[in-house]
């Protein structure tokens, strides 16, 4: 007899319907076979099958048996595949009878893994019920449009199957109630001076822009990129889905977590490889750089990461995705995230600093701003730089003066973000940063001043065109915290503060 189940298997952050068949025949030697390219955890899954199915009390057919996983061509990787086969199995031996044409089923027989990416699948594939392990079911239940059966055992579905049990499913969940400001290890009151740095911060948690801080040691650099997520806008909907799809399916969810409800923030080590920041392997999985998507990429130490793992950077940057093809086939996955890269001066750290002698030779202060290319530096939108907080700020920062908390200042980042989400509805942008030259020349329109403003700045700083256009998108959110329809030329002046002369990109 055949039996068929449907299940799916995960390509990248998608994932595609696998048909699970199962013949048995009465004819030749007991067997069990798997085919349909399975790898080694797919081929182990006939021991747990077989020990589970005689654990629930149902027989396991003494015949032979053949488990095709279609199509034939896709590769079949871990152990969630246990549920469908063991299913199939019982559906086949005539145990069972029930339908399952309007069903996915998914999951190991320890019943674990990543959901979300299944649960879109059945909802785009027509498919009104989602068997799953139950330690998953808030995971799928954030997805309308199915209905979550959350399963403890395989004993339990048979006999769910049979009538004579009933599995209740799982409430929906609505994120708007679980979305929230992202916690931040430090509150920006508690950062002493650094007013200017503190607005360049601003400005880009507001337009999602990149930004490299250059200072000497003790400056504040590392205190301020982790204050950062405490400003940032609250995520969507759909960017919440986008992200918790990544962290499922590289098991990064937390225990007891369904979805992720704050911005990400990255903090890779400067030893990290090219394959750990940007992602790759054997078995393409995704790096640091779709971890942070749409939060926080922090690069400390930005000069002592390999050279080759800097340029590889050169395409999230620009694109806000990564495409990793190898043999097997081609993988592309979202990278959109806001980058803060922070360096000191030079190797000592303290070149250019007003208390603390240099101690480094013009040719190491060279060889050390060097090792940052030209092209990483001018896809980076803000340059700001980081002095030595003076003594009288330490002393007298928090007596005499009152720095405004992150509270307030998110405030402030999420009415800019939602008059940009009101700007680009219905475009696949989410922020002034994502902006291309056609968005920038349709919703970003200059007054005369400010042209004669742009020619001046463009031939006395020599800017690059993608220099022009990001200066203008950081304007358009200066305007945004302002309220403002327009970009003026006071708006124009402070975005042209932060972008350095093409001559200083080293």
């Amino acid at each position: 007899m055949l039996a068929k189940v449907t299940s799916g298997a995960t390509v990248g952050l998608n994932a595609t319907p696998i048909d699970v068949e199962v013949d048995i025949a009465d004819q030749g030697l007991p067997s069990f076979t798997v085919v349909g390219l399975p790898d080694k955890a797919v081929e182990e899954s006939k021991e747990r099958v077989r020990s589970a199915i005689k654990n629930t009390g149902a027989d396991f057919p003494i015949s032979r048996i053949t488990v095709n996983l279609a199509p034939a061509d896709l590769p079949k990787m871990g152990p969630a595949y246990d549920l469908p086969i063991a299913l199939g199995i019982i559906i086949a031996s005539g145990q069972i009878n029930p339908e399952t044409s309007d069903s996915l089923f998914f999951g190991e027989l320890s019943l674990d893994g990543g959901i979300l990416p299944m649960a879109y699948l059945a909802r785009e594939k027509g498919f009104k019920k989602i068997f799953i392990p139950k330690v998953n079911q808030e995971e799928a239940a954030v997805v309308g449009g199915i209905t979550v059966y959350p399963i403890e055992s395989l004993l339990e579905l048979i006999r769910f199957f049979n009538k004579t049990n009933e599995i209740m499913p799982a409430k929906k969940i609505s994120l708007t109630t679980l979305l929230k400001t992202s916690e931040a290890e430090f509150d920006f009151s508690e950062v002493v001076g650094q007013e200017h740095v503190k607005r360049a911060l601003e400005i880009v948690a507001a337009g999602g822009h990149n930004i490299f801080m250059k200072g000497t040691p003790g400056s504040g650099k590392t205190m301020l990129a982790r204050a950062l997520p405490g400003i940032l806008p609250t995520m969507t909907e759909n960017e919440a889905l986008e992200v918790t799809k990544i962290y499922s399916i590289t098991g990064n969810l937390s225990p007891g977590e369904a979805i992720v409800i704050t911005r990400p923030f990255r903090s890779p080590h400067h030893t990290t490889s090219r394959i750990g920041l940007i992602g790759g392997g054997t078995n393409p999985a995704p790096g640091e750089v779709s971890l942070a998507h749409r939060g926080v990429l922090f690069l400390d130490e930005f000069p002592e990461f390999p050279r080759h793992v800097l340029e590889s950077l050169r395409q999230p940057i620009e694109d806000g995705r990564v495409t990793i093809s190898r043999a097997k086939g081609t993988v592309t996955y979202p990278a959109q995230f806001l980058l803060v890269a922070a360096s000191n001066p030079c190797p000592c750290g303290y070149f250019g600093d007003s208390k603390k002698q240099c101690k480094c030779l013009p040719g190491q202060i060279q060889r050390y701003q060097k090792r940052i290319s030209g092209p990483i530096l001018d896809r980076i939108d803000v340059h700001v730089d980081v002095p030595s907080v003076e003594t009288q700020k330490l002393v007298s920062e928090g007596k005499n003066e009152r720095s405004e908390n992150s509270k307030t200042i998110q405030k402030r980042v999420q009415t800019a973000r939602n008059i940009q989400t009101k700007r680009l509805k219905g475009t696949k942008l989410a922020s002034n940063a994502e902006m291309g030259t056609r968005e920038v020349k349709k919703y970003c329109s200059l007054s005369p001043e400010c042209r004669t403003m742009m020619i001046s700045a463009t031939a006395s700083m020599n800017l690059t065109a993608r220099s022009y256009f990001k200066v203008i998108k950081i304007a358009r959110t200066i305007a945004d915290l302002s309220n403002d329809s327009k970009i003026s030329t006071s708006h124009l002046a402070e975005a042209l503060q932060y972008r350095p002369k093409d001559n200083d990109l080293l």
